[in-house]
């Protein structure tokens, strides 16, 4: 029982954090959801910072060189994710948009670090 009060606090903490509307992440039930606009066959594996679409959204925007073919592009954003935020790549899951430019990526494990670095990607860019 006290396993899960802390790990209720730790997600309420987060999402305090998280929720800011100029952001392209919040916290969710089991993690950190992130959207991400992926540009597969991009020449290069590298996320370009935050962007704003047509529809007022806000995402990160990424770009690998694995073509949209039997997932890979999909692994290489997993594996870029995991290396941006410094976690292993089985804590990030693909959540919806497995075959659209627009993906929601789950990130579980230190969603506290995870936050950080985010944070600093946003800010840099």
């Amino acid at each position: 029982m006290r396993k899960i009060k802390e790990n209720r606090a730790r997600v309420v903490e987060v999402g305090l954090v998280a929720a800011a509307p100029d952001r392209p992440w919040s916290a969710g039930v089991g993690g950190l959801i992130v959207t991400v606009r992926l540009t597969p066959k991009g020449g290069r594996d590298a996320i370009e910072g935050i962007e704003c679409l047509a529809d007022g959204r806000r995402v990160l925007k990424a770009r690998v060189r694995a073509a949209a073919s039997d997932g890979a592009a999909n692994a290489a954003l997993i594996r870029l994710m995991a290396q941006a935020v410094a976690i292993a790549p089985r804590e990030i899951s693909l959540v919806g948009g497995a075959t659209s430019r627009i993906k929601r990526l789950l990130i579980r494990g230190d969603v506290r670090a995870a936050l950080l670095a985010l944070e600093r990607i946003g800010g840099s860019r």
